[in-house]
């Protein structure tokens, strides 16, 4: 695959406090398209940054109502990427490319 198909796969890095938590395990979380597999998600990374996956955990978050200026609005569903880390690899998603 080209690196321009690999970024359509990964749309950026998830900086949460749950992402963060989970960086000690050796694993580090993307938001990813939503029709994105794991086999495509896992040659992404390799692809981009160089290293060793050896897994990839995927999961939804459904859309939330919100309120915008008095108004309801859905937020639209995002789809994220547990990414483990084989063992010795490291990647620091906070410098970027």
């Amino acid at each position: 695959m080209s690196k321009e198909h690999h970024y359509d796969v990964i749309r950026g890095p998830a900086i949460t406090e749950k992402a963060t938590q989970v960086s000690e395990q050796n694993q580090v979380v993307f938001n990813v398209r939503r029709t994105a597999t794991k086999p495509q998600i896992k040659a992404a990374i390799e692809g981009l940054f160089g290293v060793k996956v050896k897994a990839v955990n995927t999961l939804i978050r459904k859309g939330k109502l919100r309120r915008f200026k008095g108004k309801p609005a859905l937020l639209s569903d995002v789809k994220k990427a547990y990414v483990t880390l084989a063992e010795g690899e490291k990647l620091d998603v906070t410098t970027g490319l």
